[in-house]
């Protein structure tokens, strides 16, 4: 068997996911990895989350809170997303870990003395009115190439090209949108124009990948490689590891992409572990690496990661690049920053995973883009509980009702078993070449086979007429149920596991769909509904809810949700310092039912002696949530405008415990 090392997109730690990212890069990879687990291949994934950068700090200030509390929050509510999807990461890291801070450092000055990096004075885009560099991706303009008033200082969305930020016309400042000024500084370059020759060989060579994949490299190689700056002005990142470079780090593109790596090297530091174990993965020709990524990610990991695991000389180079188009809903790309996002953690607070992992394999954006609409999920929905779902239900309670809920005596259909056996090979094809929606609408239609045989064969007929060929009905469509089972594993893992619990299996593999896995005699356990129906209407309500922050006015509130908020006054009885937090407060509040903890980002605002017995509005009923190590159980409310913070001080009679409404 074949060795893989499986990566997807690092996401980026600064703010929650959405069912594009998840559609993109992180559910065809799970596909991929599981069912190459269920053909015993010495397989890996690892990822982790992208937690540098100028957007983190941002968002650090809006919050009023530390980088590392923002990084600390979004890490935690991201994999907490991946883990009730069932993304299986073997390892899922951070790259604010001490560990790839060091990797990533030993990288730069490999590739630095190698001669692949070199220092130059260069003019960095400035804001006055923000007082900080600008990183490429935070300078705004038209691009020179199609126009588009939308393009960053690094890359075109509109066009692809990859940009400059002195080459976009009218720039402006991405933050507050002011016009920024040229300064010079000093920074180190990747000399990627060294590479152009080999990754043009290279590329040249992968005549299997997508051809949107090659497509986008074609065109950057085409316009010819420049060397980039690797450094940055900027306090939040890995620092430059030289003395003359002290106040510099490491430029997000340049040290993430070596976050699956320093991940990899996690892995196998942990207990139990042998460390240099990940060398196998990284290091040994015969393994086979394959990260899963969105289109927008391309450049980096078809231009940019290979380049460095080239100039390092003894890495293993990608040996498929099955990047995806975007997922858009309702012809609207996905944006949370735009409000026409679902957030992975909104959807689990109402439905199941399996549905939706479902609904976003059979409508994956593979060769380009592709379409969410709630219509379309509540059809694929439907889908499993009419086809997948009935065709076990009816079984099992035909077989619990007729035979006692045992396995039958009896051989089993050729012509089903034949077809069960084909079917398992055609998806296991696909699955190899990334094909998914493919591979899942045969697994479907596997499904409907059996719907058809069990309504051709009629068993509560024959059961009568021809008890013998109605025991054969029974005990094909066990096993096909428990066929399905192994088939759909990849693709909805916890429906498999519930079909598997019911007719009393444990973990399979591959090679046994097709096989007579029930024996005559074999108990089944009680039936359960794997999914429910959702009715007409369920598209409008859900339309509604998820109309853009533009076309739902912010006053519209159900008066119902409303309700919901518990405020209550409070009286603050001593406020602490947090170390290490620059910002926060750890308060201790008398709210009349308690006295609760509450981390409140006041620092800047109040001192501690202005904040002591002050009467104050507490949110009551938010799930607690962990800032800088303590555990925060409410809500202070204040004001925020140009003349400043100001905390809401309910009236002078008012005591602890008091209603607000």
């Amino acid at each position: 068997m074949s060795r893989y090392m499986v990566t997807s997109a690092l996401p980026y730690a600064n703010g929650p996911l959405h069912l594009g990212h998840l559609a993109g890069a992180y559910l065809p990879a799970d596909i991929y990895v599981r069912f190459m687990r269920m053909r015993e291949h010495d397989i890996l994934f690892c990822s982790g989350t992208d937690e540098h950068g100028v957007p983190i700090t941002i968002t650090a200030e809006k919050m009023g809170i530390t980088p590392m509390e923002v990084v600390d929050l979004y890490h935690s509510i991201i994999a907490d997303d991946f883990s009730r999807f069932g993304i299986s990461f073997d390892n899922f890291s951070r790259t604010t870990r001490p560990e790839h801070a060091e990797f990533a450092q030993s990288v730069f000055l490999d590739l630095l003395e190698k001669g692949y990096i070199v220092p130059r004075n260069m003019k960095q885009f400035y804001c006055p009115s923000c007082k900080r560099y600008l990183p490429d991706r935070y300078i705004n303009g038209t691009c020179p190439k199609c126009g588009s008033e939308d393009a960053r200082g690094d890359q075109c969305e509109s066009c692809g090209t990859w940009t400059e930020p002195f080459e976009l016309i009218n720039p402006r400042c991405g933050i507050c949108g002011s016009t920024p000024e040229a300064r010079e500084t000093k920074h180190w370059f990747l000399l990627l124009d060294r590479f152009q020759q080999w990754l043009e060989g290279w590329l040249g060579k992968q005549t299997d990948w997508k051809p949107n994949v090659l497509k986008y490299c074609n065109s950057w190689l085409g316009d010819g490689l420049r060397e980039r700056a690797i450094t940055r002005d900027i306090s939040w990142g890995v620092p430059v590891p030289l003395k003359e470079a002290e106040g510099k780090v490491l430029y997000v593109w340049f040290e993430a992409v070596l976050g699956y790596i320093s991940s990899t090297r996690e892995y196998f530091s942990k207990a139990g572990k042998e460390p240099d174990e990940w060398k196998k993965y990284w290091q040994d020709p015969d393994t086979r690496l394959v990260q899963f990524i969105g289109k927008d990610n391309i450049v980096f990991h078809c231009i940019i990661e290979p380049s460095l695991l080239h100039g390092l000389g003894n890495y293993t180079l990608p040996w498929n690049v099955p990047a995806n188009e975007f997922l858009n809903i309702s012809g609207r790309k996905f944006s949370t920053s735009r409000g026409t996002g679902i957030g992975m953690g909104d959807y689990l607070k109402h439905f199941p995973p399996d549905p939706m992992r479902y609904a976003l394999a059979v409508n994956s954006p593979e060769t380009r883009d592709s379409d969410f609409s709630w219509t379309e999920y509540r059809s694929r929905n439907n889908e499993l509980a009419d086809v997948l779902g009935n065709f076990v239900n009816r079984t099992l309670k035909f077989t619990a009702s007729k035979f006692d809920g045992k396995v039958p005596d009896a051989a089993t259909d050729e012509a089903l078993h034949a077809k069960t056996v084909e079917t398992a090979g055609e998806v296991a094809s696909l699955l190899e070449s990334f094909k998914f929606k493919k591979a899942v609408a045969l697994a479907m239609d596997l499904a409907r086979e059996g719907n058809r045989y069990f309504d051709t064969h009629k068993p509560w007929k024959s059961l009568k007429t021809d008890p013998e060929q109605c025991a054969v009905t029974v005990a094909s469509c066990l096993n096909l149920c428990a066929s399905l089972a192994v088939i759909f594993e990849p693709f909805i893992p916890f429906s498999a596991q519930k079909i598997r619990k019911m007719l009393g299996l444990e973990n399979l593999k591959w090679s046994d769909a097709g096989r007579v896995l029930l024996e005559p005699g074999h108990s089944l356990n009680r039936a359960e509904i794997l999914f429910s129906k959702l009715e007409e209407g369920f598209e409008e309500v859900m339309n509604e809810q998820d109309k853009p922050a533009e076309e739902q006015p912010a006053s519209l509130v159900d008066f119902e949700d409303f309700l919901k908020i518990e405020f209550k006054v409070g009286r603050i009885l001593s406020v602490e310092d947090i170390k290490k937090a620059k910002k926060l407060y750890k308060i201790q509040v008398d709210t009349g039912d308690m006295v609760r903890t509450v981390v409140a980002g006041m620092k800047p605002y109040y001192t501690k002696e202005q904040l002591q017995d002050r009467l104050v509005a507490v949110v009551c009923n938010l799930k607690p949530a962990k800032l800088c190590g303590v555990v925060s159980h409410g809500m202070l409310m204040a004001s925020d405008g140009e003349s400043g913070v100001f905390l809401v001080e309910p009236g002078p009679d008012a005591k602890p415990g008091d209603t607000i409404r």
